[in-house]
């Protein structure tokens, strides 16, 4: 029974079937949930042609639409599940931006409060916010006590090719996010310590900093494949900082490695973390995180990011 009887009736209710659409491939999953975590009761994926997904916040994403909803036809056929209705989707994670915005001082009334945000949503997102599909979640207040929230924004203009296919599919797609935003839910409800999620794609990666289930530090970093090495060295430093430790002595609070794509070297990365924050960090895998997938050429990382997305159906 859950902690407070209302959740039922005031949280929404999200189904255990999602599809993570990126720029050359497709996967769809159904999870079961079993004591200790979760299994894959069905799953699929396919390959998409070159540039028929075309990954932009800015600019078109669908070459053609009807190619896409035939691949994502003969995907759900593939994994069984053409009469399933209800998703939670990802999008290629160049799609939707995110990040987390701090707010100096305090509002003097929810009309400023609104304002702010508007002015600081537009000038990280370069757009105006009516040309904006957002969503927020207040966090916790960072350690000067400045208000935080995390911001998920995705333009109307793209956000409209997705839902015209899924329309075409007979979708009803109640949760669209990020990939990023699917991984990080393996990071959730974990140690006392903090964890880090990698997710790579082919213009860099983004870094999420995780901590009591809530995003610390959200960072999309733009790079060429050999500045990748650098770049994370950037970023974990800034993390060894928000973590509250001075140097690799101290030992880092980061205990939990995520890391997800081809485009990151995953021992290079073990490296790195043990060159900056001095702990030696394992990446997680799918029993790790206490995903059971049945045996088959079916990968983690083909389907962390729905998975994330199915498993917030508990």
């Amino acid at each position: 029974m859950p902690a407070n009887p209302l959740d039922k009736l005031l949280k929404p209710r999200f189904p255990s079937c999602a599809v993570g659409i990126d720029s050359g491939a497709a996967s769809a999953v159904q999870l079961d949930r079993v004591r200790g975590g979760f299994v894959v009761k069905r799953a699929a994926s396919v390959h998409l042609p070159s540039d028929l997904v075309r990954a932009s916040f800015d600019e078109s994403n669908i070459a053609d639409p009807a190619e896409l909803t035939r691949a994502l036809s003969d995907l759900l056929a593939g994994a069984g599940l053409l009469r399933q209705r209800k998703w939670s989707v990802t999008l290629p994670e160049t799609s939707i931006r995110a990040a987390v915005l701090a707010l100096e001082g305090v509002a003097s009334s929810r009309r400023e409060l609104e304002e702010v945000l508007e002015w600081k949503i537009e000038r990280s997102f370069g757009a105006p916010l009516s040309e904006l599909r957002v969503s927020r979640e207040q966090l916790a207040p960072d350690a000067q006590r400045q208000s935080r929230y995390l911001i998920t924004a995705v333009r109307l203009s793209v956000l409209a090719e997705y839902e015209a296919v899924f329309a075409a599919l007979g979708w009803q797609a109640g949760l669209i996010l990020p990939r990023h935003a699917g991984e990080e839910q393996w990071l959730r409800n974990g140690h006392h310590g903090d964890g880090l999620l990698l997710t790579a794609h082919e213009e860099g990666f983004t870094a999420v900093l995780m901590r009591n289930n809530q995003p610390i530090t959200l960072r999309a970093v733009f790079c060429e494949a050999e500045e990748c090495d650098d770049e994370l060295h950037r970023v974990l430093l800034f993390y060894r900082e928000r973590s509250g430790s001075t140097g690799p002595g101290d030992g880092a609070a980061v205990d939990r490695l995520l890391v997800v794509g081809d485009w990151l070297d995953k021992q290079r990365v073990v490296a790195i973390a043990q060159e900056t924050l001095g702990v030696n960090l394992k990446p997680l895998n799918a029993a790790d995180v206490g995903l059971a997938i049945p045996p088959g050429d079916l990968a983690f990382d083909t389907i962390a990011a729905p998975a994330g997305l199915a498993s917030l159906a508990w």
